[in-house]
């Protein structure tokens, strides 16, 4: 037992806690505190050589009230040590790590359990929202270009569906196809019901957008694993799916703060862009200078740098696309500006219309050797 009335330190300069009084300050079990002695993660200020009793110093409680936080966001000792004496860097590497897996888990646990709430006797979902029909046909065409087609449409099949979340406050459409990502986030003028999440394919979805587009509001209704939508006197049904749309939400909490940002004309960047690719450019480069732009290709032949005029803020950035992947990005963007916000050359880059936040495409940049361009 060490639980002994608080006392002074040797050089009689500093008084120390208890193992007993510094657990209930710090919001700890002695029991723990005896735990993280023995693994060298909490060490006491001294421990009495005849007694065995362990004493704290106060200024040991910001490490302890840490390490309880931590613990309670059920990080593994190990990680927790590195967060407590590593450097920033490597504290954030494992914080973000954790994150992830932790969202990971709760996104399996949470689709389970919507699936099993789903096949109980009188557990059929039930959900009506009313949204503009022009606006749902716009939302369709932006996420659209992010749909995968081809080979990556073949070996990954829900890669070929929008995500379709509906929550009450908000309608988003998601699609990916490993390399963009588009998320589109749209009002609805009214809702009802449970939150529900329905995977539709890309050429049945477009089909409705062309019907909802000349009409003033659609309704969507949900029951159970059928889709009705609603407009103009007529209804459209949508299949749905049980293919588990992948965990997007992981890449865009993943995102590194923006280091760097470029506003520059969306039409003229196109063409800077689609030129580049009709030249047969494996990659354009994108880099800064003061004031300007510079788009260069990394292909033999073909047209020399483009200069644009842009705000930009933060040091200049290099950063490489393949081209044929960033021009549907800026096609899929309205109005005459586009915002490139970059963290770095090797994470995704946001690429949104200046004045629309709730459209958001990310692009996944490609690598050049250092003399490209």
């Amino acid at each position: 037992m060490d639980d002994n009335d608080a006392t002074g330190s040797a050089d009689g300069t500093q008084a120390l806690l208890s193992i007993g009084a510094f657990a209930r300050q710090v919001g700890l079990a002695p029991s723990a505190l005896r735990f993280y002695d023995d693994c060298a993660v909490l060490r006491p200020a001294r421990v009495d050589a005849a007694t065995g009793y362990r004493y704290y110093a106060t200024d040991q409680r910001p490490r302890a009230a840490l390490l309880r936080r931590l613990r309670e966001a059920e990080l593994p000792l190990v990680d927790a040590a590195a967060v407590l004496d590593g450097p920033y860097e490597q504290a954030r590497e494992v914080l973000r790590a954790h994150l992830s897996r932790t969202r990971e888990t709760a996104a399996v646990a949470r689709a389970a359990i919507e699936e099993i709430l789903r096949e109980l006797p009188g557990g059929t979902r039930r959900a009506e929202v009313r949204v503009g029909g022009a606006e749902l046909a716009g939302a369709v065409r932006q996420v659209g270009s992010a749909v995968a087609s081809g080979a990556a449409r073949e070996e990954f099949p829900v890669l070929g569906r929008v995500l379709v979340e509906l929550d009450g406050e908000e309608i988003r459409l998601v699609a990916t196809d490993r390399y963009r990502l588009a998320v589109r986030a749209l009002r609805p003028l009214s809702s009802a019901g449970e939150p529900c999440e329905l995977l539709w394919y890309i050429d049945e979805l477009r089909e409705v957008a062309a019907w909802a587009r000349r009409l003033p509001e659609v309704t969507v209704e949900v029951e159970g694993r059928h889709t009705r939508l609603r407009g103009g006197g007529e209804c459209r049904e949508l299949p749905g799916s049980d293919e588990v749309f992948p965990a997007y939400r992981m890449v865009l909490d993943g995102l590194g703060a923006a280091r760097h940002r470029v506003l520059t004309d969306r039409a003229a960047l196109r063409r800077a862009v689609a030129d580049r690719l009709d030249a047969g450019h494996r990659a354009v480069v994108l880099a800064t200078a003061g004031d300007e732009l510079l788009i260069s290709g990394t292909g033999p032949g073909g047209p020399d740098a483009t200069a644009l005029r842009a705000i930009c803020t933060g040091p200049p950035p290099r950063i490489a696309f393949d081209p044929a992947v960033l021009l549907p990005a800026l096609d899929a963007s309205v109005g005459p500006d586009v915002l490139l916000e970059i963290a770095s050359a090797a994470q995704p880059v946001v690429v949104r219309s200046a004045d629309q936040g709730s459209f958001t495409t990310l692009v996944m940049p490609v690598r050049t050797t250092p003399a490209a361009g």
